[in-house]
């Protein structure tokens, strides 16, 4: 896979970006800019927030894909090669980013109202994007998590130079990333931006496979 490596962010994590090479990277590309204006308007600094409404639709992806491929996978009687078990897995490793950052942010009722409308548009719009075209929507997942992976690195500047709190976390990302009992909110940020940067690897690498 053609990925450009830009800078180390920590031994295990690197920043990469893939560089567009189709007309469909380009609108995978330039859609996962324009929903970053959305993030950035409404959240700003505030990562704890801004990762519910994120992890909240970043859920969607590998279920639908998932789902869809599976019926593939049936209809035309065929192994999948591992594609519905990656991609379920990482529907559910996101659900379990929410269900951290919803202990750490505590969203009021307007942002939870966001959740749902972020969630329902992206749904249905992901969902017809990879009966059209599965290579670019798992384009536009590879570009969501390079975005992640970039907002969480400025989560941990923020931790580290004081600007957020680095409050003791949450119990139930001790158990599931099976973390220290003292852990700190700068673990849980870190094991999550590990874990989106394998997501951002898997689905460009997906895309790369599809015609």
């Amino acid at each position: 896979m053609d990925l450009n490596v830009a800078k180390t962010l920590q031994p295990e994590v690197k920043q990469t970006h893939y560089t567009p090479k189709s007309f469909s990277d380009w609108v995978a590309y330039r859609f996962v800019k324009f929903m970053r204006i959305f993030a950035d308007l409404f959240f700003k600094g505030r990562y704890g927030h801004r990762a519910v409404v994120l992890e909240t639709v970043a859920a969607v992806p590998g279920m639908v894909g998932g789902t869809i491929q599976h019926l593939h996978a049936l209809r035309r009687i065929k192994d999948d090669d591992g594609w519905i078990r990656t991609l379920l897995e990482e529907a559910e490793n996101e659900r379990m980013h929410l269900m951290t950052f919803i202990e750490v942010a505590q969203p009021n009722r307007f942002e939870r109202f966001l959740i749902v409308l972020a969630q329902g548009f992206f749904y249905n719009l992901f969902f017809l994007l990879y009966l059209c075209s599965s290579k670019t929507a798992h384009r536009i997942v590879g570009y969501l998590e390079e975005e992640a992976v970039y907002s969480y690195t400025e989560y941990l500047e923020g931790i580290d130079s004081g600007l957020y709190e680095n409050i003791p976390a949450p119990k139930i990302a001790i158990d599931y990333w099976k973390l220290s009992q003292d852990a700190r909110l700068r673990e849980v940020v870190m094991a999550v931006r590990a874990d989106e940067a394998e997501h951002r690897d898997t689905n460009h690498s997906f895309a790369d496979q599809l015609m």
